[in-house]
């Protein structure tokens, strides 16, 4: 039953890719490739003389209130719940004033990317907050282009610099860094995207979280799938940023294999049949039910 689900799953993604390929020859704008990372040179500086830190208790405490395990192995954020309490809106919209209030540049490499990281997830999460009830990150967005998401807005502003979402990943942690465990931290409230981290990441911690965060994607299903021996279904996260992953399949599975557990590790080398994509955009909310 569940092989003739995933077969049934696929078959719809073929129609529903039919159909998409039809829009883009009626509207080719309507084309939104995943965004390059592109440095953002005004960020790219930092004092490793600072030993100070930056406080993310209050994000802590939101986390450990709002985020909740799930018998499907992927973490639920309670948006509702939050909205419904104005006390604690307040008090994510403090924590992220609090954010821009420092100049990170002014802070050690290592806290500044906790520093970036903890931001995206608390600015995202806000920013769906703030539109919900929504069944997609995706339907929020200024532009006037369907399904575009919040990614291009302005929600935030750090030194006078006005911030998106993509500048904070795709200009800022990805090209910095250079770090493909940073798709495993950056959390975009998807059902089909990692896990957000119920621990706040810290200088101190961060490379234990990233590790423990891409270990945990790629042993669940929707990171990596066998269909049968000859079909795998992998996230789309190695297709769209397939750059970061070594630029070829054969260099995704390296990276898959050397976190994969034994068994999965094993299957993996050994395969030769076709791979497909896929990713959920439902939001990551305690109601939604994945089929």
């Amino acid at each position: 039953m569940k092989q003739l689900t995933k077969w049934a799953r696929h078959r719809g993604r073929l129609v529903l890719s039919l159909v998409t390929v039809a829009l883009l020859v009626v509207a080719p704008s309507f084309a939104l490739a995943a965004p390059s990372s592109t440095l953002l040179e005004f960020w790219n500086a930092s004092d490793e003389t600072n030993t100070e830190t930056i406080d993310h208790s209050a994000w802590q405490n939101l986390l450990t209130t709002y985020l909740s395990s799930h018998p499907s192995g992927v973490s639920r954020f309670d948006y509702a719940a939050l909205k419904a309490n104005a006390e604690d809106t307040a008090k994510l919209a403090d924590y992220l004033a609090h954010l821009q209030a420092h100049d990170p540049r002014t802070y050690a490499k290592a806290e500044q990317k906790a520093y970036w990281i903890n931001f995206y997830n608390a600015l995202t999460v806000q920013v769906v907050v703030n539109a919900y009830p929504v069944d997609s990150i995706r339907d929020i967005h200024e532009s006037w282009i369907p399904l575009s998401g919040p990614w291009d807005d302005v929600h935030a502003t750090v030194a006078g610099q006005e911030l998106t979402l993509n500048h904070i990943e795709h200009g800022i942690l990805r090209p910095i860094w250079r770090d493909n465990r940073i798709h495993y931290a950056v959390n975009c409230a998807s059902y089909g995207c990692p896990n957000q981290s119920p621990t706040v990441f810290t200088a101190a911690n961060t490379e234990e979280l990233l590790d423990a965060s891409a270990r945990a994607y790629i042993n669940h299903p929707r990171g990596v799938d066998f269909v049968d021996d000859d079909f795998l279904m992998i996230s789309s996260i190695y297709n769209w940023y397939v750059e970061d992953f070594g630029n070829s399949q054969e260099t995704v599975f390296a990276h898959l294999i050397q976190y994969a557990e034994a068994g999965l590790a094993a299957r993996l080398k050994d395969f030769a049949g076709s791979v497909d994509y896929e990713y959920d955009w439902n939001l990551n909310q305690p109601s939604y039910v994945h089929e």
